[in-house]
């Protein structure tokens, strides 16, 4: 058993009472973890009494009210942040502050949950962060503890791979025994399906490696004079197969050479994933502009499509780990959950920002900024 140290800083007694309660008999628990996690709490009722706790107890999760008696939650987040503390934050929030709130995880907070909400709807933003501890902590120890971190990473992965493996095995023994008869087209839907996990294995694969390398924490030892264009141009061709699949135009407007000093191994994972999405979660005869420019000293890529777009609700959840957008219209479209917190992490390391906007139905539109 491991216990995890949470922070409650909210004026209202009852929610803070409530929230206790829910916390008391919760644990977390996954098949790859060597132990579950509980969880001991602390209560503030105001920001300045919270960033006293927080100096003294520094835990690991703080679940903080904005809207607090003298210095607000965004201060508390702040300082947290300026500290540089190993905390993650989630924003409780009334829907009338909901724009705050998706400010607030664009600056540092990991999740929000809006007031009211339900015992399960905090539960589940837990365990989603709680797993964000575990592989975090396990990416850091993992040189330190040899063969042993090893093991579980791999545990980590199986347990990640073995609902795909299971259905891809179920399809191949059903076209193995002909059970659906001895014409080929009758298979070509289980085939397809198929594909589509191992596809979505393997992503999770490349995906769980990259965020491993970066969740060391240290800047790329491999930065060298790189163009930007020519990395771009190669995402691109990388994805046209899938782009002419989904009847997708892709169009990059960029000088003819864009030179920086930086690592591209890491450029081609940021361009790789925001050009795969743009193409993923677009419309068919959907549009894709990419443009790459240099203004005031940084360099600035964009990537905007015409797709399904994304409601501000979802926005603030695009950069967790594991975290995928589940609609109506993404639930066919398969992904790991890890390539935009990948991404963020690497613009993060090169001392950039990440922005994005976004309406429903009409497209999206990420920015990265990056200082020369």
């Amino acid at each position: 058993m491991a216990t995890l140290k949470i922070l409650i800083v909210d004026d209202e007694p009852g929610i803070r009472s409530g929230l206790v309660r829910i916390l008391r008999n919760f644990r977390v628990d996954y098949p790859f973890m060597d132990e579950f996690y509980e969880f001991t709490s602390f209560e503030a009722a105001t920001g300045e009494e919270g960033l006293e706790i927080i100096d003294k107890e520094q835990p690991d999760i703080v679940l903080l009210d904005n809207k607090l008696p003298g210095i607000q939650g965004v201060q508390v987040l702040e300082y947290i942040r300026q500290k540089k503390y190993d905390t993650f934050v989630v924003m409780i929030t009334s829907y009338a502050s909901l724009e705050l709130a998706v400010k607030a995880t664009h600056d540092g907070a990991v999740d929000f949950i809006p007031k009211p909400f339900t015992p399960q709807e905090l539960k589940s933003s837990l365990e989603t962060i709680v797993k964000q501890i575990y592989l975090k902590r396990m990416a850091r120890d993992m040189k330190q503890e040899g063969k042993q971190i090893r093991f579980q990473f791999l545990s980590v992965l199986s347990h990640e791979l073995k609902a795909p493996l299971n259905a891809v095995e179920g399809y191949l023994n059903i076209i193995k025994d002909r059970q659906m008869g001895d014409k080929l087209d009758d298979y070509n839907e289980l085939v397809d399906r198929s594909l589509k996990r191992l596809h979505g294995m393997r992503n999770l694969i490349f995906d769980l490696l990259d965020m491993t390398k970066i969740e060391s924490g240290k800047p790329s030892q491999k930065s060298e004079n790189t163009d930007l264009v020519k990395i771009t141009q190669n995402a691109i061709d990388t994805m046209m197969p899938f782009a002419i699949q989904k009847e997708v135009v892709v169009k990059l407007n960029a000088p003819e050479s864009l030179i920086k000093f930086l690592d591209p191994e890491e450029m081609e994972i940021i361009l790789n994933n925001l050009i795969s999405n743009a193409i993923k979660y677009n419309n068919p005869n959907g549009k894709v502009q990419i443009d790459l420019a240099e203004k005031a000293g940084k360099t600035i890529i964009s990537v905007a499509d015409s797709g399904i777009g994304i409601s501000t609700e979802d926005l603030a959840k695009l950069f967790k780990d594991f975290s995928r957008i589940k609609n109506p219209k993404t639930k066919n479209i398969s992904g790991s959950g890890l390539g935009l917190s990948i991404v963020k992490k690497i613009v993060e390391l090169n001392k950039g920002k990440i922005s994005v906007e976004s309406e429903p139905d009409k497209g999206t539109v990420f920015t990265v900024v990056l200082p020369v």
